[in-house]
């Protein structure tokens, strides 16, 4: 991490920069068990993808509210850094009748439709896959986004101190999530480089903090388990032996 990073995008892109092969978010579901890995480089890609859509086909602007109704995941993930990349405020659970546009989950397809702007669909299936039939009135994101740009720029530069993020009451700037999620490194005594496991939601700051943006402003990764209810604590023990994590969020 270099000292000038404030914002998300350039906590990837100093991250980006250092050691693009490296894992940055690995998910699991421990519902359906599927595991992906994403590196840094490939995090980075479907982040400006998503970014060049959320900034050209849905013509998105700094300041527009997007209503995010999606669970920790890491297609959210990849949402929240395109959010702060184009200056669109993530409201994470927020209200879709008061946003600008929605991006919804399998699961909340019927609150989305209060949203009179642009609608975005995920299916959350695994490998990032579309839907077996598109839901009516709305874009499946994994038929959009994978043929957008590599690369993103802004049309606009995002400033630093605009709103970023709402989540549970909270609200912050891009710089604001930067400065936080460092504080939060330091006061859960995150080790160097840490390789963090959160089965938090993301309906939360905490949530989003350690399972995001903490392990990023830290020059780390995260584990992101859904579900990791269900595993034991012999099997949890197993995952962290096999992941190599340095730190585990406590479930509760």
């Amino acid at each position: 991490m270099n000292a000038t990073d404030r914002t998300p995008a350039d906590l990837l892109g100093s991250a980006l920069a250092a050691d693009p092969a490296r894992p940055l978010v690995t998910f699991y579901d421990d519902a359906t068990g599927e595991r992906v890995e994403l590196s840094v480089a490939t995090f980075a890609n479907w982040v400006a993808k998503t970014a060049n859509y959320l900034q050209g086909d849905l013509a998105a602007e700094p300041g527009d509210r997007l209503a995010l109704l999606l669970p920790a995941h890491w297609q959210t993930a990849v949402w929240l850094v395109a959010c702060a990349s184009v200056g669109v405020v993530a409201d994470v659970g927020g209200d879709p009748a008061a946003a600008d546009l929605v991006v919804s989950g399998p699961d909340t397809l019927d609150a989305a439709r209060a949203c009179s702007g642009e609608r975005v669909a995920l299916a959350l299936r695994p490998l990032g896959g579309r839907f077996p039939q598109p839901p009516a009135g709305f874009a499946d994101y994994a038929v959009e986004v994978p043929g957008q740009g590599d690369r993103f720029a802004p049309f606009v530069p995002v400033d630093p101190g605009a709103p970023a993020l709402a989540v549970g009451g909270v609200e912050l700037t891009g710089a604001g999530i930067g400065e936080r999620a460092r504080a939060d490194a330091a006061a859960a005594g995150l080790p160097a480089a840490p390789r963090v496991l959160s089965g938090l939601a993301y309906d939360t700051w905490p949530g989003l903090s350690l399972g995001l943006y903490a392990p990023l402003a830290a020059g780390g990764s995260v584990v992101l388990c859904r579900h990791l209810d269900r595993l034991d604590d012999a099997a949890l023990a197993a995952r962290e032996a096999t992941e190599k994590v340095t730190f585990t969020v406590p479930r509760s």
